[in-house]
């Protein structure tokens, strides 16, 4: 196809590894109901990143308490119980389509990685899930920029200030910013907070502050 030929290698490596994970795992996709599938705007959506959400702006969510969305951490109950993302409710990929997940939803699917939020995406569209999203780099991703973030050792001035606001998104879940880079010392080693949600004050979020009210003058 045209526009296929057209997509980065990227591109091409997710639209394959979507398709060929659903045949896997589910079987023949046009078999047992109707599903409608769109390529070459699924293409796009791939490419352009349209449908996906990142860890920064989930942690936002998970702050403010939002409510609007369902987080789908998509791994074995085993991995689920060990440590999940706050508010994360464990579906499996082969029980996804039995799952009372509805179509006017926000759905935001995850796994260790991306491939399997990614089979799970595919499949939520084909079905005709349009506000299904896949968390931009899964657990890996929330391990290394919100639980355990970097300030790299020659960080400049405006690095350094953002870093403030990542040391207190990483407190509320229980993590540790790290400075500098130390060898041998990566998210992915380092021991994982309590899957519970968090309990310590959630971090101001980043606006200007209010100015004070001013005092009435008392009379005479």
């Amino acid at each position: 196809m045209r526009y296929f030929s057209q997509l980065s290698l990227p591109g091409k490596l997710a639209l394959f590894a979507f398709a060929l994970g659903l045949v896997a795992v589910f079987g023949d996709p046009y078999g047992g109901g109707a599903v409608t599938l769109h390529p070459q705007e699924l293409a796009v959506l791939v490419q352009k990143e349209v449908d996906h959400v990142s860890v920064e702006r989930l942690a936002d969510w998970i702050i403010q308490k939002k409510s609007d969305y369902r987080l789908i951490d998509l791994r074995d109950a085993g991995s689920y119980a060990t440590y999940h993302i706050p508010g994360a409710e464990n579906v499996q990929l082969t029980g996804l389509t039995d799952a009372a997940l509805a179509r006017n939803e926000k759905i935001v699917l995850y796994s260790d990685g991306g491939i399997h939020s990614a089979q799970a995406w595919f499949l939520l569209k084909a079905k005709g899930y349009d506000a299904a999203y896949i968390l931009r780099g899964g657990l890996d991703d929330w391990k290394d920029q919100v639980l355990y973030p970097v300030l790299a050792a020659n960080a400049t001035p405006v690095e350094t200030a953002a870093f403030q606001r990542k040391k207190e998104v990483s407190a509320f879940f229980g993590g540790t910013p790290r400075l500098g880079s130390a060898p041998g010392v990566t998210a992915a080693a380092a021991p994982l907070p309590e899957p519970a949600l968090p309990k310590v004050q959630a971090p101001a979020a980043p606006t200007a502050s209010a100015a004070a009210p001013k005092k009435k003058k008392e009379g005479c």
